[in-house]
């Protein structure tokens, strides 16, 4: 039995309404974005993918990586896509105190190289979706847009078939749908199958895929 909700309930969204889950919108358009990243062989092959479908999409960046892989970094940056901040080192909020919380975000703006401030965003996604309301309200008042979602893939569920993965997600998508997949290894079985799949199926009702 997943652990995990593929679809967040309106009640949920509501009850929340500080955190953006999906984009109000009568516009066939979707928001793809991917957490996890930059990482060598899986950054590359969504870059390469979206770009085949005209497809922009927003990275949830983990600063360890950046620092890591600044080349892939900056292949996100040059082919048009979206920026957002995802801890310095993959941290759950409900299970870190603020002050080391809020140190590990600020530490990962500082290897944005204010691409998020030039680009008028400062956006940011929790790992899991797990943070402390003081958490949220401390980044909002630093600037920072709360990025959740209303549609998780799976994709990083290994319990699950490629086939599975793919019907859910498409099952659950609507107008302004926010979609979170993952560039990551443990992610790839799955999103390697799911991704072009989404794209194909949505691009042929033409949809628009846009960054955040």
């Amino acid at each position: 039995m997943r652990s995990y909700l593929v679809k967040t309930p309106s009640l949920v969204q509501r009850f929340f309404h500080n955190y953006s889950w999906r984009i109000k919108t009568a516009k066939k358009e979707i928001y793809l974005t991917f957490d996890d990243g930059p990482v060598p062989d899986f950054t590359p092959w969504v870059l390469e993918t979206l770009d085949h479908y005209n497809a922009k999409g927003t990275f949830f960046c983990v600063g360890e990586n950046i620092k890591k892989f600044p080349a892939i970094y900056q292949q996100i940056k040059d082919r048009g896509h979206s920026i957002g901040n995802h801890t310095f080192n993959h941290l759950q909020g409900w299970k870190t105190p603020t002050n080391k919380y809020i140190k590990n975000v600020l530490k990962t703006e500082s290897y944005l190289n204010d691409d998020t401030e030039l680009n008028g965003k400062k956006l940011f996604r929790p790992p899991h979706g797990r943070i402390r309301p003081v958490q949220a309200k401390i980044l909002r008042k630093k600037g920072y847009k709360i990025v959740m979602w209303d549609v998780l893939s799976g994709d990083f569920d290994q319990s699950i078939s490629k086939e599975q993965c793919l019907e859910h997600t498409l099952k659950h998508i609507k107008n302004g749908s926010i979609v979170v997949f993952h560039d990551s290894d443990k992610s790839f079985k799955n999103l390697d199958f799911v991704l072009p799949k989404v794209l194909e199926h949505f691009g042929r009702e033409r949809y628009e895929f846009k960054s955040l």
